[in-house]
């Protein structure tokens, strides 16, 4: 179980330099969602802090890295971006954050509000136009989601959290780039050794459940889902080999299982998440989930107002 280059002492110590505005997220037993689920869930809700999803961790502890004036130069779909530009303006950098064309609005707004310099890139080159960028601006350093141990060393914080609540069988998480479930894992393995973890992926973007089964970063051509937080075609090979050496089992789950999720997360928690941050939700509910008390959190809040018809609408 053990990565090194994901270190427990840098986690252990990671909450005495994260800003405390992303620490300490509410986490509880929701009878109502209990019920809606069937079974005992810890949740815990990473939506109540600037970025509304819990990249501010790993970010935050990311940018104490850099000299002052430094750009983090990034690709995104939303929230890392927003992470980044948060990070840069706190501590004296900037952000230039290149992301698809036809990202959210909601995304786009608040990554520029948060001082990030946004590049909307189409046809599918946003990852060479980020690191041409990077390559062009003495600077300039690529920052990359998943790549860097610090940002799932921060993310590593949830895990410490979450081992407060008492002794949990199970842990279901979003996975993205792996950032979160690695950082997760690595800290409850070391604490919690028979604590199961289990990672959700989109079934339209299957390709780090697929990569994690072959063992090695397996790419798509695209994907195929409106979970942004967790459209992954294109793994990073040392986030899957974190993801190979700490996690038990990766399930992925479909667009209308996760609108169904937050569904239940509005009416249950009062919350309504983005689809990826539903996505641990939605595989409680719809997989065979080992455990008595299984726990999830709840990530990203950022949702396009267009969807706010679907999640109001009687299923």
């Amino acid at each position: 179980m053990h990565t090194p280059d994901l270190d427990l002492e840098r986690i252990a110590r990671a909450p005495e330099l994260i800003d405390p505005v992303f620490l300490n997220s509410p986490q509880y037993v929701d009878e109502q969602l209990c019920a809606a689920l069937g079974r005992r869930v810890v949740v815990k809700v990473e939506t109540l802090n600037p970025l509304r999803s819990f990249k501010g961790r790993g970010v935050d502890l990311l940018a104490r890295e850099f000299a002052p004036g430094t750009r983090m130069v990034c690709t995104s779909t939303g929230n890392f971006g927003q992470a980044v530009g948060y990070a840069a303006t706190r501590h004296g950098l900037g952000a230039e954050v290149f992301v698809p064309a036809g990202t959210s609005r909601v995304k786009l707004t608040r990554m520029g509000a948060l001082g990030a310099r946004v590049h909307e890139v189409a046809d599918g080159g946003v990852g060479r136009a980020a690191r041409a960028f990077a390559a062009a601006h003495p600077d300039a350093v690529f920052v990359q989601d998943g790549l860097h141990p610090r940002i799932a060393e921060g993310a590593g914080t949830i895990g410490v959290e979450l081992l407060r609540a008492g002794p949990i069988d199970t842990v279901v998480l979003p996975v993205g780039d792996g950032s979160l479930i690695t950082g997760v894992a690595r800290w409850v393995k070391e604490h919690s050794p028979a604590t199961r973890v289990v990672g959700v992926c989109a079934q339209g973007a299957p390709s780090m459940a697929t990569s994690w089964d072959r063992g090695r970063a397996v790419a798509t051509a695209g994907t195929d889902t409106f979970a942004e937080g967790i459209a992954i075609s294109e793994p990073i090979p040392e986030s899957v080999a974190r993801m190979r050496a700490l996690v038990d089992r990766m399930v992925v789950v479909t667009d209308a299982e996760m609108l169904a999720a937050m569904r239940t997360a509005l009416t249950t928690l009062g919350v309504v998440p983005e689809p990826a941050g539903a996505a641990g939700l939605a595989a409680i509910a719809s997989r065979e989930l080992p455990g008595e008390v299984v726990a999830t959190v709840i990530t990203g809040a950022n949702v396009d107002q267009g969807l706010f018809p679907r999640v109001m609408a009687a299923p």
